[in-house]
C-alpha cells in the first residue's frame, strides 16, 4: 500500500500558507472597518491549526516524497484548498452556500475565472482581495507544478520540458528548488509592475492590485461587475493585454533571458507558435468587426484583440459581450478558449506546444507515407520528438475530447441548456472563466445553474487544471500496489 504520509506532510505546509494569505482580507477590511476581518481572521485560525497538525502529524517525511506520492500531493493540494479557501466565502457577509463557496474557491485556485458573485462594485474590499489572492496563489502554483512536477510525471507530453527546464549542460541553475524561487521572484516583479502600470494608466490603487495579481495570474476575476470594461480605457486595455501575453509565455524563459541569453523567448518554438497565433487571431476578429460589424478600425482593434487574447490566455476579462457579435464571432470564441497559452505558463488550455507535437507528428507520417524508406525525425526546439512523447500527446488529445463530452452530458442532464452546457465544460476544463450564451456568457455568471451542475464544474475546472491524467492516474489499481 502506498504512503500517502509524505503527501499530506507538504499539503499540511500549504495549508498553513493558505491560512497565512488569509490575513491579508483582514487588513484589507481593517481598513475600512468592515466587520468581515473577523470572519477572514478565525477562518485563518481554524485552516492554520488544521495545516499544522497535518504537518506536524507526519512531520519528517518530505523526503520520502516519490513519485507516486507526487501525483497523490498534486491532486491533493487542487482539490483541498479550495476546500478551505472556502471557508471566508461561507462565513463572510456574502452569506453563500458552500456549494457556491467551494466553486468560487476553485474557480480563483485553478485561475479559471468563473464566478457565482454579483454586486462586485459594492463588495467588500476583504473579500475582492481573497479572490485576487486565490488567482494569484494558483497562478504561481500552476507555473511551480508545471515545471518541477509535470515533467517528472510524464503528464500529457510534458516531459518534453523536463530538459527544457532542468538541462544542467545549459546550468539555467542547480535545483529545481532555486528554480521556483526564481520564477517566484519573476512572478512577484511582474505583478508590481502591472500593478503600478495600471495605477499610472488610471486605475485606484486597489483596483491595480487586485486586477495585477489575476492578470499576470490568467485568472479574469475583477473587482467590477462589468470586469476591465468598467474602467472604459484604451491605455488600460493595451497594458491589461501585454501581462495577459506576459503570463502566457514560459516563465523559465525569463530566468534564461535574465541570466543573459537575450534571445532565450524568440528562439523557443513554442513562444514563436503562440504569438503567431495572437496576431492571426487579433488580425482575423478586427477585420471581422470592420467587414461585417461596421466597427471602425480603433474600436475594432480595442475591442477584438483585448476579448481574442483574453479568451485564448485563459484569462476570462471581458470589454464587450461578444456572445453579441453572432455566430461567427460565438463560435470562434468556443474553439479558440481550447487552444490557451504556453507549457510553463499562468496560461491553461491544451497548450501551444501539443498542437505543435501532433502536427508535427501529422507532417512525418506523411513524409514517410511518400518515402517509405527515409528516415524522417519530427523535432521541437532542435531535439528529437521520441515516440513516448508523441503518444502521450495523442492520448492527451483523445482524452481530453472523450472528457469534454462525457462531462457535457452529465452537465446538461442537470437540466441546463446544451450552449451553457457544452461551453461551460468547454470553459472549465479548459479554466477560461465565461462561457456562451445569456446565464454564463461574458455579461452574466454561474448563479443561476443547479448545485449538481456547480459540482460537476468544480471537478471539470480540477480535471483541466492538473492535465487531466494526473487525477485519472490515482484511479487505477496498478497505482495503490505495493
Amino acid at each position: 500500500m502506498i504512503n500517502i504520509r509524505p503527501a499530506l506532510h507538504v499539503l499540511g505546509m500549504l495549508i498553513v500558507m493558505l491560512a497565512i494569505g488569509m490575513l491579508v482580507p483582514v487588513m484589507a477590511d481593517l481598513a475600512v472597518g468592515n466587520e468581515d476581518w473577523q470572519v477572514f481572521l478565525l477562518a485563518s485560525v481554524l485552516t492554520a491549526s488544521l495545516g499544522a497538525m497535518l504537518f506536524l502529524a507526519n512531520r519528517g517525511m518530505a523526503n520520502e516524497l516519490k513519485l507516486r506520492q507526487a501525483f497523490l500531493l498534486t491532486t491533493f493540494a487542487w482539490m483541498f484548498l479550495p476546500a478551505f479557501a472556502a471557508l471566508p466565502f461561507v462565513f463572510s457577509e456574502l452569506d453563500l452556500n458552500y456549494t457556491d463557496a467551494y466553486f468560487e474557491a476553485m474557480s480563483g485556485l485553478t485561475t479559471t475565472g468563473a464566478t457565482i458573485l454579483s454586486g462586485l462594485d459594492t463588495a467588500p474590499p476583504g473579500i475582492l482581495i481573497w479572490r485576487s489572492l486565490l488567482q494569484w496563489f494558483g497562478g504561481i502554483g500552476v507555473i511551480v507544478m508545471t515545471v518541477a512536477i509535470l515533467p517528472m510525471l510524464q503528464v500529457g507530453g510534458m516531459q518534453l520540458f523536463k530538459t527544457e527546464s532542468f538541462d544542467t549542460s545549459e546550468k539555467i541553475m542547480p535545483r529545481a528548488e532555486q528554480i521556483s524561487s526564481a520564477i517566484t521572484g519573476i512572478y512577484v516583479a511582474l505583478t508590481a509592475i502591472c500593478m503600478v502600470l495600471l495605477m499610472l494608466g488610471g486605475m485606484a490603487p486597489f483596483d491595480a492590485i487586485a486586477h495585477a495579481m489575476t492578470t499576470i495570474a490568467t485568472g479574469g476575476f475583477s473587482t467590477k461587475d462589468a470586469s476591465i470594461g468598467h474602467f472604459d480605457s484604451a491605455t488600460i486595455d493595451s497594458i491589461v493585454i501585454f501581462f495577459m501575453i506576459l503570463g502566457s509565455l514560459p516563465f523559465v524563459l525569463y530566468i534564461q533571458f535574465l541570466r543573459g541569453r537575450t534571445l532565450a523567448l524568440w528562439r523557443d518554438e513554442q513562444v514563436r507558435a503562440f504569438l503567431g497565433v495572437v496576431l492571426f487571431l487579433v488580425v482575423m476578429v478586427t477585420l471581422w468587426l470592420i467587414i461585417f460589424k461596421d466597427y471602425d478600425t480603433g474600436s475594432a482593434m480595442r475591442f477584438g484583440s483585448f476579448n481574442i487574447i483574453s479568451v485564448l490566455t485563459g484569462t476570462g476579462y471581458a470589454t464587450f459581450d461578444y456572445g453579441e457579435w453572432g455566430s461567427f464571432g460565438v463560435t470562434m470564441f468556443f474553439f479558440v478558449m481550447f487552444i490557451g497559452g504556453c507549457a510553463g505558463s499562468t496560461s491553461c488550455g491544451i497548450k501551444i506546444f501539443r498542437f505543435q507535437v501532433m502536427l508535427k507528428a501529422f507532417s512525418t507520417w506523411k513524409a514517410r507515407m511518400l518515402m517509405p524508406n527515409g528516415v524522417f525525425l519530427a523535432r521541437f526546439n532542435g531535439r528529437t520528438i521520441s515516440p513516448l512523447i508523441i503518444s502521450s500527446v495523442m492520448s492527451f488529445f483523445t482524452f481530453f475530447i472523450i472528457s469534454f463530452f462525457v462531462l457535457s452530458v452529465a452537465v446538461a442532464a442537470t437540466g441546463v441548456d446544451w450552449v451553457t452546457a457544452l461551453s461551460g465544460v468547454g470553459s472549465a476544463i479548459a479554466n477560461v472563466g465565461p462561457g456562451l450564451g445569456s446565464t454564463i456568457g461574458p455579461a452574466g455568471n454561474y448563479a443561476p445553474l443547479p448545485d449538481a451542475a456547480k459540482w460537476i464544474l468544480a471537478f471539470t475546472m480540477l480535471f483541466g487544471r492538473l492535465e487531466l491524467f494526473t487525477i485519472l492516474v490515482i484511479f487505477t489499481r496498478a497505482f495503490w500496489k505495493h
